[in-house]
């Protein structure tokens, strides 16, 4: 029996609803297969836990998550605390902290759901965007001074580094490689951030040598937003740097439908540390206790952490699932259906269950 340790930070607003959901689908996966076991362990860290203490974890937080197989993650974020607080407090300190320098935020459109592009469907949008997740303007580097004066000054200096984008950028180009089409599209802004972007080009033409059977293109981020939105049958696997893809990844998953299903994985690829697991679409307060926030994303990200712990079989039944449920029509509101967050993590449960998955 293979056996997993597993940390669920389930945070705010509807994290704890989509996790329980993921670990109610994980947990079926297990009894289905008979060979592997996840030992999960909750944490209640978030901004409930900021509120009694003032911090958004304990200060050894890190400390007590290093000796995990994966993080699984519900989301940061609530309308009482200030967003640069839950983010800078709870999963920048884990994903910084431990390297997990490639956020990877696969998209595609599942069975069942629309895509707001006309004639576009499954098979038409199907993308990995790579997203260097520990440099550019998210590296912390910056300040304020002069506050509350007419001449107060902040900064905010966007970080990038020959290591750094050198990494990611081999990360993307072997992605790409292990996918059929072998395609990449880099993205960058060097017309306008003529130090920072140009290195990103110069270092995408260097890796790209390695990668003799990797077709390979660029575009500015500007008009990358055109090409996703009138052309998404020519892009496969992207690479962009820490704010682009972040933009650029929201724009994917509301394309593919919605951002209820875009999953997320925090990826350190040389396994010094745990890698971090978490749907794209954040705490939505606007939702939350509703009963009605989309799962999907979150059986996606976790069939991302079975990819990642070795468990592919497992990886692909749970996904067999989801897109069974999905062409089903057993939807929740965000995608055009009427069905509850438990309703949808019932149908995927049975549908594992089932001979045919």
């Amino acid at each position: 029996m293979r056996e997993y340790s597993i940390a669920a930070i389930p945070a705010d607003g509807i994290g704890p609803e989509v996790i329980a959901a993921g670990l109610q689908a994980l947990e079926t996966l297990e009894q289905r297969a008979g060979d592997f076991k996840l030992r999960v362990k909750h944490f209640d860290w978030g901004s409930d836990y900021y509120k009694k203490t003032g911090r958004m974890m304990p200060e050894d937080g890190p400390e007590q998550l290093k000796s995990f197989d994966a993080i699984f993650f519900g989301a940061v974020g609530a309308p009482d605390v200030p967003d640069h607080i839950t983010l800078w407090g709870l999963r920048l300190p884990i994903c910084q902290g431990f390297d997990q320098y490639a956020n990877v935020r696969p998209t595609r459109i599942l069975p069942g759901i629309s895509s707001p592009l006309a004639g576009v469907g499954p098979g038409d949008l199907d993308w990995v965007i790579v997203r260097e997740n520990s440099e550019g303007e998210y590296a912390g580097q910056g300040g304020r001074t002069h506050r509350g004066l007419p001449e107060e000054v902040a900064t905010e200096v966007s970080i990038f580094t020959r290591v750094g984008v050198t990494r990611i950028m081999r990360y993307a180009f072997r992605l790409a490689q292990s996918r059929p089409r072998k395609l990449l599209t880099v993205v960058t802004k060097s017309n306008a951030q003529r130090h920072g972007m140009v290195m990103w080009d110069e270092i995408a033409a260097e890796v790209a040598k390695e990668f003799p059977d990797v077709t390979w293109d660029k575009m500015l981020v500007d008009a990358m937003t055109v090409r996703m939105t009138l052309k998404p049958q020519s892009l496969d696997t992207i690479v962009a740097t820490n704010l682009h893809a972040d933009i650029l990844s929201d724009l994917a998953g509301a394309l593919a439908g919605s951002l209820g299903v875009a999953p997320t994985a925090n990826i350190d690829p040389e396994r010094r540390f745990p890698s971090m697991f978490e749907p794209i679409h954040g705490s939505a307060f606007d939702i939350t206790g509703k009963g009605i926030a989309n799962p999907v994303a979150t059986f996606w990200t976790a069939a991302q952490m079975l990819d990642h712990l070795g468990e592919a079989n497992a990886s692909q039944r749970l996904m067999r699932a989801v897109e069974s449920v999905t062409a089903d029509g057993i939807l929740t509101p965000d995608v055009g259906g009427k069905a509850t967050t438990q309703e949808v993590t019932d149908a995927v449960c049975e549908a594992i269950r089932g001979s045919n998955i």
